[in-house]
């Protein structure tokens, strides 16, 4: 099996790392007490001198195939969630947690599809303007987040989709996302003029790549 964690392998120590078996132990401990997805460098870090997290990784995650629990890659962090195909038995608490209007599902969508995305363009894809309590809804579940601002006049900030929104919904990447048609077979978008997803974003040379985002509450100032 070949590995992405190659990278990630820790020099070597001057100290004595223990066996394999007890970091695999280590690993999964920490993985299973975890809130969030956890790095291979935070798990390195944790772990004694000398432990190789990504070999004790890669270990755990082929002894969980076919498990009711699965290691799973979310970003570039790891985590144990449920196997995709039992999902269903979580679905009553997911609908009773997670309650979304239908702007907010729309506005999550293009998003995610057009990141990087700024407000107008949003707007423009929809139809219909963008409430303030719509983006400050996904901003407190932490689903998306401020990106970097676009090279044109007034220089908006754009939005992305978080590892957060990537976890919840088992995703790797943006690059997971299910097509149109299976978001509109479950009834996710409305299948109405203005509604489109094209994948096809601008070119990231429109943008600013070297600030960090920056959080403006001017952005969605009453008008």
């Amino acid at each position: 099996m070949t590995s992405d964690l190659s990278d990630d392998h820790p020099s070597e120590s001057l100290f004595e790392a223990p066996p394999m078996g007890e970091q695999e132990r280590m690993v999964e401990a920490i993985l299973f007490a975890s809130a969030e997805p956890i790095t291979v460098k935070q798990l390195n870090d944790r772990m004694p001198h000398g432990c190789d997290s990504a070999e004790a990784l890669l270990r755990i995650r082929k002894r969980y195939e076919g498990r009711g629990v699965h290691v799973v890659k979310i970003g570039d962090a790891w985590a144990i969630r449920t196997a995709a195909d039992l999902g269903f038995l979580m679905q009553k608490e997911t609908v009773e947690t997670r309650k979304l209007s239908r702007a907010a599902i729309e506005t999550l969508a293009i998003i995610s599809y057009h990141q990087p995305v700024t407000r107008a363009e949003i707007e423009e894809i929809r139809g219909v303007s963008v409430s303030r309590g719509t983006v400050d809804q996904l901003l407190e579940m932490e689903w998306i987040r401020f990106g970097r601002r676009r090279m044109t006049p007034g220089r908006p900030t754009t939005f992305v989709v978080t590892p957060h929104f990537l976890d919840h919904f088992g995703l790797e990447s943006a690059r997971d996302l299910p097509g149109l048609k299976e978001l509109r077979a479950a009834g996710l978008l409305e299948s109405r003029p203005g509604m489109g997803l094209d994948p096809s974003g601008p070119s990231e040379d429109e943008y600013d790549m070297s600030e960090e985002p920056e959080e403006q509450s001017e952005l969605f100032e009453e008008e």
